[in-house]
């Protein structure tokens, strides 16, 4: 079974059932490391490392398993995407969205079907917004427009895009097109995550039949265990543990740098006490954060299996857990390279990496700081906005 660093700490965090070949996981990661500055350079994690991603299990994880698929536990998910980005974020980021199976259950069950015919492995990326209107047509949709922020979109079998007609509750309505039918707008020229090739989809006049469009975040039409995980919560948690594996990467590169002196002849790292201090206290910080997000994973998780029904209260918990999780992180991480001194600041230097790429990450729209508002409506019984439930 597969278990990090952090998780061999964290007891609460432990994989409940088995996994990949952990042999063939630590050879992955292994490649990810030695390649990470290939997928920086080349804008996106090319379609080699996608299907070794294949190989341990990321893009069948959230495929039902009425198809084939692992269905896996969401915490297992995650855990794995944590050892990942440890290794990159980049190649984390898109590894994540391995979990996009369960936006796709909101499908009929035949196109599911049609979907899974080949192979449970099924890579779907998506570029949901700015929405864009769709004219009703018979059958389906003849759909126009440019869709922003869509990572992963270089190795995807399938490409999703955001419509203008809506469910209720402002959740939009996504077309799924073959990555053949959807032009990609190379323009991911950005400061952190840069591997994640989060370019540009167009679309250009074409029609989508009905049966190949779902609400995302809508109800799932297969009936498992994870398809009742809240789906837009599960999407922000595979984004935010992102930032658990940077901050364990920038620890330890911390960790290893504290038996070297400075630049100006200082004493080592390891020698100074405020340095000793900090690393603590990052340390607490990690895995107190850690812990909470494990925490309130596996206790939605466990009530789903019990054959109990979500409840907003629970919804809000992962949300909350998710931005919180990815706020500490990169506290941790901006720690980790205050810390560093002079030595970080050149552009090849790890901590750059940690630091570029876990920033953004706090920027998703699913991890901004505004989303405490929704957490904090749902505690004191104010009904939360639009969209965060």
């Amino acid at each position: 079974m597969l278990r990090s660093a952090a998780a061999q700490k964290d007891p609460v965090s432990a994989p409940v059932e088995p996994m990949v070949d952990s042999q063939l996981f630590q050879q992955v990661l292994e490649e990810v490391r030695q390649r990470r500055h290939e997928f920086d350079a080349g804008s996106h994690v090319p379609r080699d490392m996608i299907e070794r991603f294949k190989q341990v299990g990321i893009y069948r994880a959230a495929t039902p398993k009425c198809f084939g698929g692992d269905a896996l536990a969401p915490a297992l998910f995650l855990q794995m995407i944590e050892r990942i980005s440890e290794a990159d974020g980049s190649a984390g980021w898109v590894a994540s969205f391995g979990s996009a199976g369960v936006y796709l259950a909101a499908l009929p069950v035949e196109t599911l079907a049609e979907l899974y015919a080949d192979s449970p492995d099924l890579v779907f990326a998506g570029g949901l917004f700015p929405l864009q209107p769709a004219e009703a047509v018979e059958g389906g949709w003849q759909v126009n427009g440019t869709w922003k922020f869509a990572s992963g979109c270089k190795g995807a079998d399938l490409l999703g895009v955001g419509i203008g007609a809506s469910a209720a509750g402002g959740k939009p309505r996504t077309a799924v097109f073959p990555a053949s039918q959807v032009e990609i707008v190379e323009n991911w020229d950005v400061v952190g995550l840069k591997g994640t090739g989060s370019h540009d989809l167009r679309v250009s006049d074409k029609f989508v039949e009905d049966r190949w469009t779902f609400i995302r975040g809508g109800a799932a039409t297969i009936d498992e265990p994870l398809f009742r995980y809240p789906s837009i919560a599960y999407a922000a948690q595979v984004l935010a543990v992102v930032n658990l594996g940077l901050a364990r990467a920038a620890l330890d590169e911390i960790s290893r740098m504290a038996g070297g002196g400075g630049i100006t002849g200082a004493p080592k790292l390891s020698d100074r006490a405020y340095v000793r201090i900090e690393v603590a206290k990052a340390e607490a910080k990690l895995m107190a954060a850690r812990s909470f997000f494990y925490n309130a994973t596996e206790q939605v998780w466990d009530s789903i299996l019990a054959g109990n029904p979500v409840t907003p209260e629970q919804t809000s918990l992962l949300r909350l857990s998710a931005i919180h999780v990815s706020q500490a992180g990169a506290e941790v991480v901006q720690s980790a390279y205050s810390l560093a001194g002079t030595t970080a600041i050149y552009l090849r230097h790890p901590l750059q990496r940690y630091l570029r790429d876990s920033m953004v990450v706090t920027q998703h729209a699913f991890l901004s700081e505004g989303l405490y508002d929704g957490a904090g409506s749902v505690y004191l019984g104010v009904p939360p906005f639009p969209g965060y439930i």
